[in-house]
């Protein structure tokens, strides 16, 4: 039974002095020159940036934004001291399976919201909870230490706060990592983990008996490092001074988030990914002031070292082939329990904005037998 003095209703309301600040900050943008260099291989193009700024000064509306929120029933509650800020949409359907969904970076809640109706409304539906990760939007940080195994157990607390004794749970990008947490920490309460990321980095030896494609994934490790990982050591090292530009600036909020969206999505798809849908996202983190707290997630995150030990709980693998990094299957069940795994033609990073009917194929298909 969920007791009403530990949840509270939240609706989205920010004040028009805020949004006139924003209007104001993106009118004064300092621009620079497009240095000579192949467009996106040095980053986002101002060419691009100034047309999505002048979108976000001009036509997004956010006042809109919120009031289609406000269709989506949302809560707060407080675990050690931290405000914790989730979407709540219970299906009605019997039977119905509660999925805890946690999101990434450069993402939010909002990778969700149009998933929710689907999930929840289908014959094998889901009680969807989605929180905020602490120092993400709406779950502003309280303080330091919070890392994936520190809001791992937070999760848990929120799932038996709302009455959910077994549950599923599913992730991406810093959400995959967090849902493995949460099944070790609760494996009799976690009926399945399913992840679009999964990470087997090279370990320095030598691997055996691996096809040509699962040693071009390999492969693929250092060279996504060596061309696209600087914001992840940047966020992970010193996220502190890039806080400054990502707080002040929204333009530089704006060039430094759409570069990983260019990055990490299909090319065939980036349509389905519009303009708004991007700078919704962007406008969640610049109004909310998060944008330098969720970078020190990465740092926090590093300190608390690696998900530990191999998991027991059923796990379930979406493998997207515009993934950051593409898992390779005999390395990843020696951490995990391996006993679903499906490759896709098409999809990146954000599959729930990409090819959401797929990633919603997908969840079903996984919980199916362990719904019961």
């Amino acid at each position: 039974m969920v007791s009403g003095s530990e949840i509270s209703e939240f609706r989205v309301h920010v004040p028009d002095g805020d949004l006139a600040d924003l209007r104001a900050r993106l009118d004064r943008t300092r621009w620079p020159d497009q240095l000579p260099n192949e467009e996106w291989r040095g980053g986002a193009p101002v060419a691009r940036v100034r047309e999505l700024a002048e979108r976000w000064r001009t036509g997004f509306d956010w006042r809109e934004l919120e009031a289609r929120l406000g269709e989506l029933p949302q809560f707060t509650t407080v675990v050690e001291g931290q405000t914790i800020h989730f979407l709540w949409v219970r299906s009605g359907v019997p039977g119905a399976l509660p999925l805890l969904a946690t999101h990434g970076w450069p993402g939010s809640f909002l990778e969700f919201a149009d998933l929710a109706g689907p999930l929840s409304g289908h014959d094998e539906a889901f009680d969807l909870v989605v929180p905020s990760i602490p120092g993400f939007g709406f779950s502003p940080l309280s303080g330091p230490g919070w890392n994936g195994e520190r809001v791992a157990r937070a999760w848990t607390v929120l799932m038996a706060r709302l009455g959910y004794e077994r549950y599923g749970v599913h992730g991406g990008d810093l959400g995959a990592g967090i849902s493995r947490r949460v099944a070790r920490l609760a494996p009799r309460s976690v009926v399945g983990v399913h992840v679009n990321y999964l990470p087997t980095p090279p370990s320095g030896a030598a691997e055996e008996a691996l096809s040509p494609q699962d040693d071009a994934r390999l492969a693929g490790y250092a060279k996504w490092a060596a061309e696209f990982g600087a914001y992840e050591h940047l966020q992970r090292t010193r996220p502190q001074s890039l806080s400054y530009a990502l707080t002040d600036s929204p333009t530089a909020l704006l060039a430094w988030i759409i570069e990983r969206f260019h990055d990490w999505t299909d090319p065939r798809r980036r349509d389905r990914i519009g303009d708004d849908v991007l700078l919704a996202d962007i406008a969640l983190y610049w109004l909310t002031g998060t944008a330098g707290s969720a970078a020190q997630f990465y740092r926090e995150n590093a300190l608390a070292g690696p998900v530990p030990g191999r998991g027991v709980v059923p796990t379930g693998v979406s493998c997207f082939p515009y993934e950051i990094v593409l898992p390779v299957r005999a390395l990843a069940e020696r951490s995990e329990n391996i006993v679903w795994w499906r490759e896709h033609a098409e999809g990146g990073h954000f599959p729930a904005l990409e090819v959401p009917g797929t990633l919603g194929t997908d969840l079903r298909d996984f919980f199916r037998p362990l719904r019961s």
